[in-house]
């Protein structure tokens, strides 16, 4: 599989959450969206700042980054290797989260053959020890195959003055995210030239 599906970006939306407008995450970068920050190339702050979003333009520009600017070197880093669904999944999860895939050895290690290896070495990146968890889904998913994700996300609040996530309500997203993938060549030109 070599394209973005809903349940892969259902999958990685189940580990971030969702913030409608700008906050100041773990720490101060501002963020929004599923974890996005101006790193990605989308600029955050000052647009989200006390300008929440609906839904759909937040899990729209995620996709098409996403899409745009991770699944790319993901997809490299597979080599010649055609991954699964849930490979794709997780490969792109630990990317979004980290950064890292092109100097990940855990994905060399994988395609070079050495799965053992793989799946051991996918847990040198649990620092801080808060991403133990995450990690362990990502692994469970690329090795194993067992999805976490159920179709809904956490969507939070902004505390202020502080600007940090408060709350978190569980939301269903599936048929929103299901309903970007319906629309998608008029949307993904939309974005294309709203956002690059």
């Amino acid at each position: 599989m070599r394209e973005l599906t809903p349940r892969i970006a259902l999958e990685l939306m189940a580990h971030e959450g969702i913030v409608t407008e700008a906050y100041r995450d773990s720490v101060g970068v501002w963020t929004w969206s599923v974890g996005i920050t101006d790193a990605s190339g989308h600029r955050v702050f000052p647009r989200y700042k006390d300008q929440p979003q609906p839904l759909e333009h937040c899990i729209g520009v995620y996709l098409w980054l996403l899409r745009e600017k991770y699944l790319p070197p993901v997809l490299a880093a597979f080599g010649g290797h055609d991954p699964s669904e849930a490979e794709l999944a997780a490969a792109l999860s630990f990317h979004w989260n980290t950064g890292a895939i092109g100097r990940a050895s855990w994905i060399r290690k994988f395609a070079g053959g050495d799965v053992a290896g793989a799946r051991k070495a996918m847990l040198d990146w649990a620092r801080p020890a808060s991403l133990l968890g995450r990690r362990r889904k990502e692994q469970a998913l690329f090795f194993d195959g067992k999805w976490s994700e159920d179709g809904t996300a956490l969507v939070y609040d902004v505390a202020k003055p502080s600007y940090r996530p408060k709350g978190g309500k569980r939301v269903p997203v599936r048929a929103l995210v299901e309903g970007l993938f319906a629309g998608e060549p008029a949307r993904k030109t939309w974005f294309d030239r709203l956002f690059r």
